[in-house]
Parts: C-alpha cells; structure tokens; sequence
C-alpha cells in the first residue's frame, strides 16, 4: 500500500493535525516510526514510552519520552489508503494522550481508543 517513506509522511501530517494546546505537549516527545510491534504484542499500533505528562516529578533520571508507530500493523489491518490515514491520526492522538496522563478510558470517551 505504501511505503516507509510515505508512511512516515503519514505520521508527520497526523503531528501537524495536532491542536494546540496538545500540539506543544507533542514538541516535547519525541515520535518514531518503527517497523514493526515487539513480539508480544504484534498488533499493537503505537506504543508511548515514558512518564507522563502529570506526573513529571517521576521522570528524573528516565530516558526522555517518545511514541513509536508501527507501520506494518497499520499497513496490514487497513483496507484503503484513506482508512490508513485515519488510523494514522487516531494513534497519534491515543499515544500523545498517553503521554498528556490520559488513561485507556479517557481516550475511548475522546474517540480515541
């Protein structure tokens, strides 16, 4: 369907579709595209790394925070290249969520889950 770098095209257009105020929260993370989910969750779409947002006194002396995106689950789940930019977004917004101290409630009630 697409390639790596469209692909990563993909991710940085659902980062530029990010509002403020959540969009300076997203400066501050760093995001990834990675090939694939780990082992152990295959058809994970995105994954957030780090200490959120509400609770920053917990990240001294952690890595800084990022998001990964997993292409081939995307890529492999969506039907057309519309749905894939959908979804795109959607992770985009549930992992930054992650990062704003969202939790898996929050984001279904956001449409997010």
């Amino acid at each position: 369907m697409v390639n790596r770098a469209e692909f990563e095209r993909l991710v940085g257009e659902a980062m530029d579709l990010v509002p403020e105020p959540f969009a300076s929260a997203l400066a501050r993370v760093a995001v990834v595209v990675e090939e694939r989910a780990p082992a152990d969750e295959p058809h994970l779409y995105g994954l957030y790394h780090g200490v959120p947002l509400d609770a920053a006194w917990a990240a001294v002396g952690n890595l800084p925070p990022r998001i990964a995106i997993y292409m081939h689950p995307l890529i492999d789940d969506c039907d057309t290249y519309e749905e894939l930019v959908e979804e795109v977004r959607i992770t985009v917004m549930h992992e930054l969520g992650h990062h704003l101290g969202l939790g898996e409630d929050d984001l279904d009630d956001l449409g997010y889950g």
